[in-house]
């Protein structure tokens, strides 16, 4: 079976799709788009009729790319008010001759799910710590193949409120995309930038958004505190906009194609002409444009800097940065002036998304790809012959069945 995936990042200033097929241990990006997203404020869906309009659009662009149907997804949910508990499981291993097989890991992890439960909240990740076989004290990440009796797993489980959720739900139900697993954008991020190194620290990731800044921490790749700061790149925009007196989309255009992160990397004798809100004639200095959006991302680095030092006392071995905002000129330099050389801009680097406002979506066909592989099973949203495998049935339209049927997916059933 081919492995094809779709994910869909719902980002307050776009939506990102990109559909990859994993061919031995590369993902090779077959379509991608980003369309400008309405009806979501801060990561959550102020209006879901508009927000499916914008996630219609994106899905109309791949769809034409591939030439074909996209009614499949894995889809990002916001962590605004998201809950962390350690959660314990426990099953009989039911392989022959006592070895411990996918469905026995995918029972395991669904026990200690529902040991643990919470009323208006819904379950995102279940992300193992370490599994034990019989009374071994070692820990092991992967125990397929193990013999024994009895498997156990201690994992960090994530939910957020329903609330949050059932508006999704609603948004994809109206573009007729069935949901067949979910994550947080930051789970995405730390896929697209996981190695060993970082599944053996402690560690952060910044996602600088639109109007949004995601600060997690990650100890030995397992995000065990996350804070969302409630500013981003807009906050660029309407400096500019402030400044200059020029409106909201010019002052965008003005930050992604004529202004830089840091001055050093400006050119003073570049100037570009534009007409105020009032009709005044204006001509702006690439370093002075330049200072207004350095100082606007530094104070939002501290800002996030603040966070990681609230959120743990562990020492922090990496720091990665990502999101759009990332790819301005000099921006390394940057984060190197807040945090030092812990700090890193990460830069994907799969031809088709070469642009970090697509960490996230990238990021999040990887983590699913690693939760089939951790439950032995082979899953693909697109078969060989262009056609959906597994067509969606009616019995799911309903909200309670959806969401039934994402944790059943979630825990292998």
């Amino acid at each position: 079976m081919r492995k094809i995936y779709t994910s869909i990042d719902l980002g307050s200033d776009s939506i990102k799709i990109v559909v990859a097929e994993k061919i031995e241990k590369r993902f090779h990006v077959l379509a991608a788009s980003s369309i400008r997203s309405i009806g979501i404020k801060k990561g959550i869906i102020a209006d879901a009729k508009k927000a499916a309009s914008s996630v219609k659009l994106a899905k109309e662009q791949i769809e034409k790319q591939l030439n074909v149907k996209i009614n499949k997804a894995i889809i990002t949910v916001p962590s605004n008010n998201c809950t962390f508990d350690i959660v314990k499981g426990d099953c009989k291993i039911s392989g022959e001759d006592g070895t411990v097989i996918g469905a026995d890991i995918s029972n395991c992890i669904k026990q200690a799910v529902l040991s643990k439960k919470k009323e208006n909240y819904e379950v995102v990740t279940v992300e193992p710590i370490q599994f034990n076989v019989d009374d071994t004290k070692e820990g092991i990440r992967n125990p397929f193949g193990r013999y024994g009796e009895d498997l156990y797993v201690k994992a960090v489980m994530t939910c957020i409120p329903k609330a949050y959720l059932y508006p999704i739900i609603e948004v994809f139900k109206q573009c007729n995309i069935e949901i067949v697993d979910m994550a947080f954008s930051a789970t995405g991020d730390y896929y697209e930038i996981k190695s060993k190194e970082s599944d053996s620290k402690v560690g952060a990731i910044i996602n600088i958004g639109a109007d949004i800044t995601n600060v997690s921490i990650y100890n030995k790749g397992i995000m065990i505190k996350n804070k969302i700061l409630e500013f981003g790149s807009k906050n660029i925009d309407n400096d500019i906009s402030y400044v200059y007196r020029v409106d909201g989309s010019v002052a965008r255009n003005l930050k992604e194609t004529f202004a830089v992160s840091n001055k050093k990397y400006t050119d003073s004798n570049d100037v570009v002409e534009i007409e105020s809100k009032v009709g005044e004639k204006l001509i702006i200095n690439q370093y002075e444009i330049s200072d207004v959006v350095e100082s606007r991302l530094v104070e939002i680095l501290k800002f996030a800097k603040k966070s990681i030092n609230d959120l743990t006392k562990r020492e922090i071995s990496y720091i990665i940065v990502t999101g759009g905002i990332s790819e301005l000129a000099g921006f390394q330099y940057v984060i190197e002036n807040v945090f030092g050389k812990i700090a890193v801009v990460h830069n994907i680097t799969n031809m088709g998304i070469r642009n970090n406002k697509y960490s996230s979506a990238i990021g999040l066909i990887k983590y699913f790809d690693y939760k089939m592989n951790l439950r032995d099973r082979e899953f693909s949203m697109i078969s060989d012959d262009k056609t959906l495998i597994n067509k969606k049935k009616s019995s799911v339209s309903e909200d309670n069945n959806l969401i039934s049927r994402v944790f059943d997916m979630f825990t292998g059933n």
